[in-house]
């Protein structure tokens, strides 16, 4: 038993003993409560050793939890900062893609009427020598019913 035990044996002991009639005295057993009143003597500098390491290890504890939490503190902040750095980043990555699309749609569209212009060039001049081609057809159809006419003419005269 430690020394609180033991002092708290004697005061039971005192609370339990036999009353002297007539008088605030007690009759205790005097042997049996010098005995637990010299233990607790005894122990008491070593349970009070014990209480002075109980209390340092309890501050030493108290302060690396402090510190424990200051670091998951810390980390957390640390954390939050990297998430919301890397929501903006995403954020300017997504802004950075839609302008590259957008541009990439413009260019797209230009080169488009480009080509379309091109090609529509290419088919009026073709359009322009497949007309003088036509018309060179014709002249060239109309001599030759013009020459088959002479040829008529010209034999109806020999005849």
């Amino acid at each position: 038993m430690d020394s609180i035990e033991k002092l708290g044996s004697a005061i039971t002991m005192v609370e339990e003993a036999r009353s002297v009639p007539l008088s605030a005295s007690c009759v205790v057993h005097r042997a049996e409560l010098l005995e637990l009143l010299d233990e607790a003597r005894n122990n008491l500098p070593h349970d009070f050793a014990k209480a002075q390491n109980l209390l340092a290890s309890r501050d030493a504890i108290v302060e690396e939890g402090r510190q424990s939490a200051e670091q998951l503190v810390a980390m957390a902040r640390e954390e939050v900062a990297r998430m919301v750095e890397q929501t903006s980043i995403v954020q300017a990555a997504r802004d950075e893609s839609q302008r590259i699309l957008d541009e990439t749609r413009a260019m797209a569209e230009r080169e488009r009427q480009e080509v379309e212009n091109y090609i529509d060039s290419r088919l009026a001049t073709l359009e322009v020598i497949l007309n003088k081609t036509m018309d060179a057809v014709s002249r060239g159809r109309e001599r030759l019913a013009g020459a088959d006419d002479k040829d008529v003419l010209s034999q109806l005269a020999n005849d």
